[in-house]
């Protein structure tokens, strides 16, 4: 029988989390329907955002959504045999004009692992890549420890 204790995380905690990671999950609703997928995101802890290249096609069901500017959370976990950690943010996503950019904004998105521009093997005329923003109104995170009876 396993045993689990549960400790939320403080915010410096959370920071190192969020800055020793470059992917998670971001989930957007629209109405009654949910949408996630895999994202890479660079991390600045001073201003607790994080900043996405999030690439999509004129038909996408990723541009619907984005195009409706939804609720989005950001899920990051990581798993350490008997530990598990995960920090969720939620807020809105926040699309970044080309004009706005600064070189420090423009350093915040090197972080992130998705290169921003991408080599296809067939002509993407109608690709899409925007820049976004995302500073959570809440984000948290707990520490799980799985204590484990030996057998």
């Amino acid at each position: 029988m396993a045993t689990n204790s549960e400790v939320e995380m403080s915010p410096a905690e959370v920071d190192a989390l969020l800055s020793r990671h470059e992917t998670g999950v971001l989930a957007l609703a629209r109405d009654d329907a949910p949408y996630a997928i895999p994202i890479s995101f660079g991390y600045d802890a001073d201003e607790r955002a994080l900043f996405l290249r999030l690439v999509s096609t004129p038909d996408s069901e990723k541009r619907e959504f984005l195009a409706s500017t939804p609720r989005a959370r950001v899920v990051v976990y990581e798993d350490d045999g008997d530990e598990y950690a995960s920090v969720v943010g939620v807020g809105t996503l926040e699309r970044v004009d080309l004009d706005e950019l600064t070189p420090e904004t423009i350093a915040q998105y090197g972080e992130a692992q998705r290169p921003l521009f991408e080599i296809w093997a067939d002509d993407k005329p109608d690709l899409d890549i925007e820049l976004y923003r995302f500073t959570p109104e809440t984000l948290t995170g707990r520490t799980v420890v799985v204590e484990r009876d030996d057998e």
